[in-house]
């Protein structure tokens, strides 16, 4: 059975009750990453047993479901205003806000599809997002996929080199100097002509200035693919 067709019993007691236990369980994910979610550590984390928590909930599968949700419902796009352009881009940024300030989604979101009612109210105020965009259900919904794809190819990316810069524990600056001697040298031989044009021209944009840059060619090739 879908967990959000299920009827939950009344909480008894002083036990945590689920929407305590979904925030604890966000708050440690967004400090330590998915793989410390157990029930015990957010039993701990709440000053609670954990059998309790199975008063509430089924597994872990079903917490990690309900915490995505959680999440979108704290980050839901804005209504649409009637301008398609303006619409999408406003949906892609709100994605990757969300996707930025809670590393461990982008992979749950990626790994499953997410059916909770915050979820699909995302999908319905994309949906709204492109009505103006194309008349066309297939169209419309393709041309959200696009985008939405996109968003969480760029916040993997940004969040990736935010990682190994914490790894590393170098600046942006050091992490260049570092690799700059091997770099010029693979360079010298002539192999890689385009590449090297690229390291000696192309602007240092930073995150931002990529992902506007990135989300500016798709919708203008969706505009190019409008019905």
């Amino acid at each position: 059975m879908v967990l959000w067709s299920q009827e939950r019993p009344p909480r008894r007691g002083s036990a945590p009750d689920l929407p305590q236990i979904v925030e604890a369980a966000v708050a440690l994910a967004d400090q330590e990453g998915l793989a410390a979610v157990s029930l015990r550590r957010v039993a701990g984390a709440l000053g609670s047993g954990t059998a309790s928590f199975y008063r509430v909930l089924d597994s872990r599968d079903e917490l990690l479901d309900r915490m995505v949700d959680a999440v979108l419902g704290r980050h839901l796009p804005p209504e649409a205003t009637g301008d398609w352009r303006a619409d999408l881009a406003a949906v892609a940024r709100n994605r990757r806000t969300m996707l930025t300030a809670h590393p461990w989604l982008g992979t749950e979101l990626a790994g499953r599809p997410a059916i909770g009612p915050h979820a699909l109210l995302h999908l319905e105020r994309a949906l709204a997002a492109v009505a103006g965009y194309a008349d066309d259900p297939t169209a419309a919904s393709s041309a959200v996929e696009t985008i939405l794809a996109y968003v969480l190819g760029a916040a993997a990316r940004e969040l990736a080199e935010t990682h190994v810069r914490r790894r590393s524990g170098l600046t942006d600056e050091q992490w260049r100097a570092s690799v700059a001697p091997y770099l010029q040298q693979a360079l010298e031989g002539g192999d890689y002509p385009r590449l090297e044009r690229m390291v000696h021209e192309a602007a240092d944009l930073d995150a931002e200035e990529r992902f506007e840059r990135g989300l500016a060619s798709v919708l203008a090739g969706l505009a190019a693919l409008r019905p």
